[in-house]
């Protein structure tokens, strides 16, 4: 089997993807761009990608091609209805990096509601050792028990974030942005109530047709001004320009993000204007970069492979 793995460095240098040699020739790329992408594949017959086009252009003069595997959970780079119309096999790595994006979304939402930023700086300014008292809170700020958590997209993720958040105290609400979920344990409540609801807001589903731009404008209007919002899913999911006039106009009190429309987030962003860390972080979407998630990430992405060769269906997406 030719194994062509379009982008080796999106799991990091310091996580070797040698275990690839076991199911056949593997050539690997550093990075790939679009216009990159129909030259690499055009011998492969298993490929490895995880953010390059996958569709009828750049697939089309590669006739080989039995398997796509992402490294990754999402798979919105990848045109599933032409692959399936050529027969080719796409699959995707579930629950690799649960708890690290778990993690990461309490890390933005606590950094947000603490104002930990401010009180780290506060310290090291001298100001704190100037003062003639033992504490400093000069920012107040809230506990999440008590509050209300609510969840767009109650998958693997959103069902570790709900369980954290109850053990802070929460009530969770969530939103099905598919309209399939299975989840009884917690309130399932429509678009408009998680809005108005929440006092915590963190967003877990997939990007679709349906779930694109959902949260824009009159969405962050709805929400409560003390509201904190929290993107860990797809950049797309949320208009940045709403949620820039959301945070600008105090609609809502603060946001974390670790996703961006676009990737990386260009200098145009009108995002990258806000520059109080009080009301809005920015990470360079990390959530699911744990060092054992991305060991998992290239674990499961061989079980794949394995499965596939051995004429079985593992993680397909496009059956």
């Amino acid at each position: 089997m030719k194994i062509v793995v379009l982008e080796r460095n999106s799991v990091g240098l310091d996580v070797p993807v040698d275990d690839l040699n076991a199911y056949g020739e593997v050539r690997v790329y550093p990075n790939t761009t679009a216009v990159d992408v129909k030259e690499k594949v055009r011998e492969a017959e298993i490929i490895v990608a995880n953010k390059a086009p996958l569709n009828e252009e750049t697939l089309k003069d590669a006739p080989f091609v039995k398997l796509i595997c992402e490294f990754a959970t999402g798979y919105d780079n990848i045109d599933l209805a032409y692959c399936k119309s050529r027969g080719i096999r796409v699959a995707n790595i579930v629950g690799y990096s649960t708890d690290a994006v778990a993690q990461h979304t309490f890390a933005l939402c606590l950094y947000v509601l603490e104002k930990l930023r401010h009180y780290d700086e506060y310290v090291k300014s001298g100001a704190y050792a100037a003062q003639d008292r033992f504490s400093n809170f000069d920012i107040p700020f809230t506990e999440l028990a008590g509050k209300t958590w609510g969840i767009a997209g109650m998958g693997n993720i959103g069902r570790k974030v709900a369980g954290i958040a109850r053990a802070f105290g929460c009530k969770v609400i969530f939103y099905s942005a598919s309209g399939n979920s299975t989840c009884t344990e917690y309130e399932r409540v429509e678009f408009d109530r998680l809005l108005q609801e929440s006092d915590f807001l963190s967003v877990h589903c997939p990007l679709s047709d349906k779930t694109r731009g959902l949260f824009d404008l009159d969405a962050f209007k709805k929400m409560k001004k003390s509201a904190i919002f929290i993107n860990v899913a797809r950049g797309p999911v949320v208009n940045d320009e709403a949620l820039y006039t959301a945070l600008t106009e105090d609609y809502i009190a603060g946001a974390g993000l670790d996703v961006t429309s676009t990737e990386p987030m260009k200098d145009s962003n009108p995002l990258s204007r806000i520059m109080d860390s009080n009301k809005l972080i920015i990470t360079p979407h990390l959530a699911w970069a744990s060092i054992e998630a991305r060991n998992r990430c290239v674990s499961e992405t061989c079980k794949n492979i394995e499965a596939f060769l051995k004429g079985e269906n593992r993680n397909i997406v496009n059956l």
